[in-house]
């Protein structure tokens, strides 16, 4: 199901600042977003945003801006990874988890738990 122009609009607001012209591109581009993402809304509602930010803004602000974002959280996710395997560690190690159990806790696999035991 495609996107449709009032949809467009109205997810833009009034003061949205594009030419009909560039609403047109923008239009197109959601059908291919939508199509891509296989109805992923988080995905659709950030790749759409990101195709309205291009239109407006300076590319390589909006690129820069989006790496700095996928290193910061690639950086959080190491340091949470590492928090859970020292807890993993501790409460595996002292009795008040299981393995399973910990690793549905902390949504990774038993494997990756096991692999932090030195197993």
């Amino acid at each position: 199901m495609s996107m449709q122009r009032y949809e467009l609009e109205a997810w833009l607001g009034d003061d949205h600042g594009l030419t009909d012209e560039q609403i047109n591109e923008l239009l197109q581009q959601a059908d291919e977003i939508e199509e891509r993402c296989d109805g992923d809304q988080d995905e659709m509602r950030e790749e759409l945003v990101t195709a309205y930010r291009l239109a407006m803004e300076d590319a390589d602000s909006v690129v820069a801006e989006l790496s700095d974002k996928r290193l910061a959280a690639s950086v959080a996710e190491a340091n949470a990874l590492a928090g859970l395997r020292q807890a993993a560690i501790t409460l595996i190690g002292r009795g008040d988890a299981t393995e399973a159990g910990f690793a549905r806790q902390a949504g990774v696999d038993r494997m990756t738990v096991r692999k932090w035991l030195g197993k």
